[in-house]
């Protein structure tokens, strides 16, 4: 287990994240260092390790034993959608599985909020997510329309009242917002569609219709972005 003194503005959330990186990177059943060890190696205080070691117990992390070894879950059967943005970059490397699973996720979940949405908005959020078409219609840097496309989604997913849907797409926006860079330099991406059509459909109200809206506007970015990762891991060195 590789481990680093912690910065001291942040060392709650350093001390997790770096026994996050750790733990997702190595074996189901391999046992923690001690409290103390932790403590020590870390340069911080046991009730700080304590209190990463209860973040990492509730995320699924780790199994905690009285009075034993503390043990690594295995996080993909145990843990939830929070590690994610974890696994998409480790050693500073992108995980090209990883980032392909967000895409796809993007896809599936995507259309079904503006289902939702197209039933459940309210004037206000018809009346926002208009003028953010409106923005990204008009908004000429790359980068800066991918951050506006986010914003819609947000606003979407407020619109379509679930507390789920929110709840995964906060930790999916987590893992996807790396790749904004990546997203505005490819051809085709949807901000430079129309985002008015996925608008017109949640404001009639026929879920139908913004199902068909919403994936038609992801679909090519997402066959361009999977084309684009294929290619990558292809000039990968074995």
């Amino acid at each position: 287990m590789e481990l680093n003194p912690v910065a001291r503005r942040s060392v709650r959330d350093d001390v997790f994240e770096q026994l996050v990186r750790n733990i997702v990177s190595g074996e189901a059943g391999d046992s923690l260092l001690s409290e103390r060890q932790l403590a020590e190696a870390l340069g911080v205080s046991r009730p700080v390790v304590r209190e990463a070691l209860q973040r990492l117990a509730h995320a699924g992390l780790i199994e905690v034993r009285q009075g034993g070894a503390t043990t690594v879950r295995d996080f993909r059967r145990d843990a939830g959608l929070g590690v994610l943005a974890h696994l998409l970059v480790h050693d500073g490397q992108l995980d090209p599985s990883v980032a392909r699973s967000v895409i796809e996720a993007r896809l599936a979940v995507g259309p079904q909020i503006a289902g939702l949405a197209a039933g459940r908005a309210e004037p206000e959020h018809i009346g926002a997510l208009d003028a953010m078409a409106g923005e990204l219609a008009a908004e000429p840097d790359p980068v800066a329309a991918q951050r506006l496309a986010l914003e819609f989604w947000d606003e979407l997913v407020t619109a379509a009242g679930s507390i789920v849907f929110r709840l995964m797409f906060n930790n999916l926006r987590a893992a996807y917002e790396p790749l904004l860079e990546v997203l505005a330099s490819v051809p085709g991406n949807e901000t430079g569609r129309d985002y008015r059509s996925v608008v017109e459909a949640v404001r009639s109200g026929d879920s139908g219709s913004a199902i068909a809206a919403a994936h038609e506007l992801l679909l090519p970015t997402t066959n361009a972005l999977l084309d684009v990762l294929g290619r990558w891991e292809n000039q990968q060195p074995d």
